[in-house]
């Protein structure tokens, strides 16, 4: 049995309990046991040194849902062994059947039917040696607070936008449920512990019953190759921002490498909420959403699942099948019926009740569907429980009695209730026979039954046969959907009718055009839904997700990475193998030894942390004094600040100081300033001033900065979603009515600068190190820092000139950033506060050696009286 040690590691402040694993479980799969608990006493995360040839693995996959894809069978006697086969149903038992052939899957999650504690081993034994399935057995009282507590009633209301405004909508947020959920999460990250080879395989997690599983497996392998998929919405930052372990369960998704969502609705609630709850933005490379997390790239994956065409077309075939179809055609086509059908879960999100009222509706509006048209309605029994689904039930029984009663006729009834479950093939028939399918749910993830009813309407030659004897010809494939826009499919249905559910009115509008939409259109539309559900299915999504997860880790064996944060907090610092941390020692160590050094630094987000309040402290004050009087020295501040504020702020004597970002630069207090371009007309504020005005006026919070060559639009106090939007306007017609003009037009963190063409920061390191060498000074000490674009253009100067001759040759070189971020720097300081610590070390050292000269020359004027 594989060591659980290691598990412990795991044990968050969250009242998790521990399960002991199955050992039956790991029995083949001890072939593919990570090395981390093959060496007795070691558990090593680093990149495999390489090793003699070897067979490369299969590739495998192991898939993590709250429940596996297997039904289960009770013995009929306490001696007989437990069944199970495979649920054809379920989404995740299609992912082998799809993808490459050369993958590998496992399975994790629940089995349906509670496994007596006796007889856990043994059926953990029998679900891996024929299905490569791993049962997670959660304790019964965790299992209750873990699904039916924090998942149906925190969860899954408020990710369908429903508030928990009063105790009977939702209940208030329980913490005790929350730590049921996270306890439940850790026994699932145990069982991943058991079967992972974290150097090969990959881990895709599914759905938001298991939102903080990525955190427990990133915490326990820096490396692992993890994809998370969520099947249903994320809401929009406004409802999100209510829950409040927000910010727990948005770190624990962005430690996947990998997030999908069905649509960019989903994806982009995501990215607003972690911009405003955790102040990350997101780019686009290559075609690729990715958000920068502590150094790691975290890829968004927007595509919308498929269905399984293979088995939809074995349906089809069945023999049940057609039996069936003959049935409902001889039931409604030959008495003259038109069918429209609606397959929903009896739930409160579904919309049964608005389906019915524009049923209602239609029928009120166009007698002549009187005796003709009927709704077969199947109703799929709720998945979750309580008071919402018996009042959902309730409304619906009465709404079907009361419109057959007004509406119905003796053998006749125009709306049809199906209560019981259908089994898949019966399901196929009524998709078949129906002229329209109705799907009216007022919000939800996916939904694939307007997919299942496309393909069930393409059918195949011997329902074509079926078909024609009822008047349709082969050749008129045709099928017509009405649905809600609040669902993750109706995107990709472009030739579908959209519609607002809670439009009673419109919905049966759409309901009547639907039926009397020109048959050939309606063949157009069909034709174009089936290309795309044909070629977008299961497989294609699959495929596409573990490609594109494979993509994102492939750099993760030339990273080092090292994990922070503590409990759900807890993250994956990942840099560059040559970006490493500044060392304190070392660079005090060569700052001792130096004879002749040069320090250049921002201001503002580096030596001062960005804050209401921009003045300097006393103590950076006192630093940069310290510094200065030191004659081996020489300082220069760079900053974006006008030169006025700047002379104000530093009373030191000897700090150069280079102004609006260098192109005003003195050396000393004293000295005059000189421009570092030829003067610029600033004529061009007369164009610009007026344009940033009218972006002050219509962003709230944001304000404009007239220095003397610079004018600075900032939206720092702004809403971030917004001011950002407001900046890329900003910038493009700034760029529009300033492109005569000799300016450039630079974003910043927060802000949209133009200043004069040709003035950098890296300008400045140059004439920096030039003046110097002028002087015979050729510096053996480099020390640049910075915290954003405009410092790289530093440290690539200080990069070029090492490697010429306005160095010593033997210089030590360090170009730091602020912020552990992608940078031409080498080295990181993570915020202002180390700055100073790092400065106050060198101020330090210099009157250190300050005070032991003086004491040497001390020692001389001693010695010089005595003789």
């Amino acid at each position: 049995m594989v060591s659980r040690s290691y598990s412990n590691l795991l044990d968050l402040a969250t009242g998790a309990s521990d399960q002991a694993p199955a050992p039956a479980a790991l029995g083949s799969l001890r072939r593919r046991l990570p090395r981390v608990v093959t060496n007795s006493g070691l558990i090593d995360d680093s990149p495999a040194s390489p090793a003699s040839p070897s067979p490369a693995p299969r590739p495998r996959t192991i898939v993590v849902a709250n429940q596996l894809p297997i039904r289960s069978h009770r013995p009929a006697s306490p001696e007989a062994p437990w069944t199970f086969e495979w649920d054809e149903d379920s989404l995740l038992r299609h992912l082998h059947h799809t993808s490459p052939p050369s993958m590998e899957f496992i399975y994790i999650g629940c089995l349906r039917d509670d496994i007596p504690a006796s007889e856990q081993d043994a059926v953990a034994q029998a679900l891996l040696d024929t299905h490569n399935c791993v049962p997670a057995f959660l304790p019964p009282d965790i299992a209750e607070r873990f699904y039916h507590g924090f998942c149906k009633q925190h969860l899954w209301p408020l990710f369908h936008y429903m508030l928990p405004l009063s105790p009977d909508l939702g209940g208030r947020f329980d913490r005790s449920l929350w730590q049921a959920y996270v306890s439940a999460n850790k026994i699932f990250a145990d069982k991943v512990l058991e079967v992972i080879n974290p150097d090969d395989d990959f881990v895709w997690v599914h759905d938001y019953h298991l939102m903080v599983l990525p955190t427990f497996l990133r915490k326990r392998f820096n490396r692992i190759k993890l994809g998370f998929f969520l099947h249903s919405p994320f809401p929009s930052s406004e409802i999100y921002k209510t829950l409040p372990v927000r910010e727990e369960l948005l770190r624990a998704m962005l430690n996947s490498d990998l997030i999908g969502f069905h649509t960019f609705d989903y994806a982009r609630h995501f990215l607003s909420c972690c911009g405003r709850m955790l102040g990350l933005s997101y780019e686009s490379k290559r075609g690729h959403i990715c958000l920068e997390y502590y150094g790691r790239t975290v890829s968004i994956k927007i595509l919308p699942v498929g269905v399984h065409m293979e088995q939809l077309k074995t349906v089809l075939a069945l023999p049940e099948t057609e039996a069936k179809v003959a049935e409902l055609m001889e039931m409604y086509m030959g008495k003259g019926r038109v069918v429209m059908l609606g397959v929903d879960d009896m739930d409160i999100f579904k919309g049964i009740s608005l389906k019915l009222l524009a049923m209602e509706e239609l029928l009120r509006q166009h007698p002549e569907w009187h005796g003709k048209l009927v709704l077969v309605q199947v109703a799929n029994p709720a998945r979750g429980r309580g008071k919402d689904v018996a009042e959902v039930q309730a409304e619906t029984y009465a709404m079907v009695r009361r419109i057959n009663e007004v509406y119905g006729a003796p053998g006749y009834e125009p709306v049809v209730l199906i209560e019981e479950p259908l089994q898949f093939y019966e399901r196929v028939a009524y998709y078949i026979i129906a002229e329209v399918c109705l799907v009216t749910a007022v919000r939800d993830g996916m939904n694939l039954i307007p997919y299942e009813y496309i393909v069930s309407r393409q059918g195949n030659e011997k329902l074509d046969g079926m078909m024609l004897r009822h008047g349709r010809k082969p050749d008129e494939k045709k099928s017509m959907l009405v649905v809600s826009e609040f669902i993750g499919c109706s995107p990709s249905l472009s030739g579908a009718v959209r519609v607002n559910p809670w439009n009673i009115e419109a919905v049966a509008d759409a309901m009547e055009s639907a039926l009397v939409l020109p048959e050939n259109e309606k063949r157009l539309r069909h034709d174009k839904h089936f290309r795309y559900v044909s070629t977008h299915d299961v497989g294609y999504w699959a495929n596409s997700f573990l490609v594109d997860l494979d993509r994102t880790c492939r750099d993760h064996a030339q990273r080092r990475c090292w994990g922070i944060g503590f409990g759900l907090r807890f993250r994956v610092v990942s840099l560059d193998l040559t970006f490493r941390k500044l060392s304190l020692e070392s660079i005090l160590m060569a700052y001792r030894n130096a004879k002749t050094r040069a320090i250049l630094m921002d201001y503002d987000g580096t030596l001062m942390p960005q804050a209401i309040n921009k003045s300097p402290s006393a103590e950076s004050v006192r630093i940069l004094n310290s510094l200065c009087r030191d004659k081996s020295n020489e300082v220069y501040l760079c900053s974006g600040y006008d030169r006025r504020t700047l002379h104000e702020w530093f009373p030191c004597e000897n700090l150069g100081i280079a102004a609006e970002h260098g192109y005003f630069l003195r050396s000393k207090r004293d000295a005059e300033w000189k421009t570092c371009i030829t003067p610029a007309d600033c004529s061009w504020k007369q164009i610009a001033e007026p344009v940033m005005c009218l972006y002050r006026e219509t962003t709230d919070g944001s304000t404009i900065e007239d220095r003397e060559t610079i004018l600075v639009w900032n939206y720092e106090d702004a809403d971030p979603d917004f001011g950002s939007c407001q900046a890329k306007e900003l910038v493009d017609h700034l760029e529009s009515v300033l492109a005569n003009e000799p300016v450039s037009v630079k974003t910043t963190p927060h802000s949209v600068e133009v200043k004069p063409q040709g003035v950098s920061k890296g300008l400045v390191a140059r004439r920096m190190l030039a003046s110097m060498q002028e002087r015979g000074q050729c510096p053996d000490f480099v020390l640049c820092i910075g915290d954003d674009k405009s410092d790289e253009d530093m440290f690539q100067l200080i990069a070029t000139a090492a490697c010429g001759d306005s160095l010593a040759s033997k210089a030590e070189v360090f170009a730091c950033t602020v912020g552990r971020k992608p940078s031409k720097a080498k080295y990181y300081l993570d915020d202002a506060a180390e700055v100073v610590r790092l400065m106050q070390g060198l101020s330090y050292v210099s009157e250190e050696l300050a005070l032991a000269n003086h004491r040497d020359v001390d020692e001389d004027s001693s010695l010089d009286v005595w003789e």
